[in-house]
């Protein structure tokens, strides 16, 4: 058993295991060389020694290998590690429909509907491509988290063309066709027979057959009815129960002959669930009753075997059937778990007499009827006047050759090259043409939406067919949910069709629980389904510092220290200091070395320097005086306005130099004859007040209007000089 840390071909990574199957375990796995996640089935070791084993293994890959669908589990690549022998494939992340099923108990008919439609668009591939699943059921069907419908496990897959006829019933009993049931041929409609039972239990719950053993499901399978849909729940759609009994007729031309009619009938129960549109062909008549014989007639048949020398056609034939009668009593009389066989040789042989009979009566009648109405003219050397009867060969068109007309079949589903391609089988005289592209959440690009004629149409041999193709679903720009809380944001994208996945990260910008960004980015081109990853906030990220040493330092310089380390400039005061030259920071509001939650602020004061006592004035005082010329405009458009304060601060004191409305037109401002009794320098500070619409820290009324004055991003120093007498 592989365990986590363990590396398969030096590539492979083991990550978890995931689960197991009847052959093979699955594991979670990291590819380190393409960098991702991947699911490695690995073949259980009790097996690995048994080539038989190992062919079916391979191939499984081989049959899966070829497949691309989105409704395909993709196989990456196959190989073997010192006799570990290995599968790689797509990891999806999602439950089985099984699981689901459990879960809800019954699905609800749109969503049940949905699903088959998926089912049968990764089946319609695998068939197109000859490959027969074998197997469909509820546990090899995957969805994924973001709502896709896979199908896995090609493990009893088989080429259709191989013509090969099982010996045993595969895959599980409760989901197998009647012919896997009797271990016959099994093609493309035992896949759609074994699809019809899974929708069974998506609707109803429950399987349709179940018994004490697997012989007795088989049996049921091959001889029994299921309970109809509307009978469990008369809420399910007449169309839908009647796709569900079609899918599930014993035989199995009564069934949908391809993958293609089912999806066209699921779509169209979708807009029409009550309509009367499915067709279940008649039951052939059985013209080849089972005969019971009794032990005296079966003795009477020994004896005469024994006695015949030779044969003679037609007791050959009733003997034939006979001794396959006594060799059935026989097995079920040793073995009641043995299932009824059918041989395909005498079905194929049934086949062939048949169409030659056919063919043969046909000739005969033509002869005749041109013999009596004398259709063939003599000629010279036919003495005898004996009609001359030419045969044509069929044409490989399937045109009437009487009407000259031919039966439009359905090409809604399938993409353009093959639609075309099956027209033109039909006639290769008609003129098919792309009517128009129309966007479509259903139909990938390239399909077939519609066509005119519609289906079973009878049209002349050259005529116009025209199409309607699919160009895939609409894009549109991913919505603007930035800044937007999580929940509105989930609810703006699911509107739109799109499927929310998070993650979430630290800012200090945008307020926690709301959207940073997408991912794809907004205005990106998207269509329904795709999935955005929506970037939450988580707040700011709590980071402690520890608080740097300022004093002796600039205010300049004590401001930016606090910025390079994460924290905020708080209160500037000035106080005279003994200590401190003028200038320098004298008092911070956290000691140095303190440890404190970043964006903290930190009150500092600046020395004025000492504080002389003045001697005794003299008669006369001095007097500065300075001016500034304020050529920054804070307004950017001619015609804009605002309350304006201009203040100085000098030695710890501030003074209004203006308190006025301003407007563009008012700068460069000139403040001259500025005055100050101190001739230190002095900082002018610009405000610019703004409109509130309520209370808050700083805001002031003035004239009824709640005003908040916000600080220019420019100071100025200025510097005073005496003013002589």
């Amino acid at each position: 058993m592989l365990k986590p840390g363990m590396f398969i071909s030096d590539r492979y990574e083991i990550i978890d295991k995931v689960g197991s199957g009847g052959m093979a375990d699955v594991y979670k796995a990291r590819c380190h060389r393409l960098n991702r996640f991947v699911a490695i089935k690995v073949l259980k070791t009790e097996y690995s020694d048994d080539k038989n084993f190992v062919k079916k293994f391979r191939g499984e890959a081989q049959s899966a290998a070829g497949l691309s669908h989105p409704n395909i589990v993709n196989v990456y690549d196959v190989g073997d590690d010192n006799g570990l022998h290995y599968i790689v494939m797509e990891l999806v992340e999602g439950i089985t429909l099984k699981n689901f099923i459990e879960r809800k108990g019954k699905l609800e008919v749109k969503e049940a509907v949905g699903i088959a439609i998926q089912i049968a668009m990764g089946m319609e591939a695998a068939h197109m491509n000859h490959i027969i699943h074998r197997d469909i059921k509820p546990q090899n069907i995957i969805i994924s988290r973001e709502g896709k419908v896979k199908v896995t496990d090609f493990g009893i897959a088989k080429a259709t063309n191989s013509n090969t006829i099982t010996s045993n019933a595969m895959g599980s009993v409760h989901y197998l066709s009647p012919e896997q049931a009797r271990g016959g041929y099994s093609d493309e409609k035992s896949d759609i027979y074994s699809l019809g039972v899974t929708l069974y239990e998506m609707l109803s719950g429950q399987v349709p057959f179940a018994g004490d053993n697997t012989v007795s499901v088989a049996l049921l399978h091959i001889q029994g009815e299921a309970t109809p849909l509307r009978e469990l729940d008369p809420s399910i759609p007449l169309s839908v129960d009647r796709i569900v009994q079609k899918c599930m007729q014993k035989k199995p031309e009564r069934r949908y002959l391809s993958a293609s009619e089912l999806i066209a009938d699921l779509k169209k129960s979708i807009s029409n669930p009550n309509g009367d549109f499915v067709v279940i062909p008649a039951a052939a008549v059985n013209d080849s009753p089972t005969i019971t014989i009794s032990p005296d007639e079966v003795n009477h048949i020994k004896n005469a075997t024994k006695n015949t020398n030779g044969y003679n056609t037609s007791n050959d034939i009733y003997n034939t059937d006979s001794r396959r009668n006594l060799n059935n009593t026989k097995q079920l009389s040793d073995d009641e778990e043995e299932l009824d066989t059918v041989d395909p040789r005498v079905e194929k042989l049934l086949l062939i007499g048949s169409i030659t009979a056919g063919v043969i009566i046909t000739i005969l009648i033509l002869f005749f009827v041109a013999k009596f109405f004398k259709l063939f003219p003599s000629s010279g050397n036919n003495k005898d006047n004996t009609p001359i009867v030419t045969v044509t060969p069929t044409p490989s068109t399937v045109v009437d050759e009487i009407t000259g007309t031919i039966t439009i079949p359905s090409v809604v589903g399938l993409m353009w090259e093959d639609a075309q391609e099956t027209l033109l089988a039909k006639s290769d005289k008609l003129n098919v043409t792309i009517a128009r592209e129309e966007y479509s959440d259903t139909f990938e690009k390239g399909m077939v939406i519609d066509q005119y004629p519609k289906q079973g149409a009878e049209i002349e041999a050259d005529a116009d067919v025209q199409l309607v193709i699919s160009s895939g679903p609409e894009s549109f720009e991913v919505p603007n949910v930035y800044n937007l809380t999580d929940s509105q944001a989930v609810t703006k994208l699911e509107e739109a069709g799109l499927v929310v996945a998070h993650d979430f990260a630290f800012s200090d910008e945008i307020e926690k629980d709301r959207v940073i960004s997408t991912n794809p980015e907004r205005g990106t081109q998207v269509v329904k389904g795709d999935t955005i990853t929506v970037l939450v906030s988580s707040g700011p990220e709590k980071t402690d510092v520890i608080v740097p040493n300022l004093l002796g330092l600039s205010k300049k310089d004590a401001i930016k220290k606090l910025e390079d380390v994460g924290l905020k400039q708080g209160n500037i005061t000035s106080d005279y200091s003994d200590t401190y030259e003028k200038g320098e920071v004298m008092y911070q509001s956290y000691a140095g070395g303190a440890t404190v939650a970043a964006n903290t602020a930190v009150d500092i004061t600046v020395s004025l320097g000492t504080n002389v006592i003045d001697e005794p004035a003299d008669s006369t005082s001095n007097t500065y005086v300075s001016q500034i010329v304020i050529s920054d405009n804070p307004f950017e458009y001619q015609g804009d306005s605002a309350k304006v304060i201009v203040e100085l601060e000098q030695d710890g004191k501030l003074t209004t130099l203006r308190k006025e409305t301003m407007d563009y037109d008012s700068f460069p401002l000139t403040i001259s004859n500025i005055t100050s009794n101190s001739g230190s320098d002095g900082t002018i500070q610009m405000y610019i007040g703004r409109e509130v619409e309520e209370y808050e820290d700083g805001v002031v009324t003035e004239d009824g209007v709640l005003i908040k004055y916000e600080p220019y991003e420019t100071s100025w120093v200025i510097e005073f000089t005496p003013v002589e007498e």
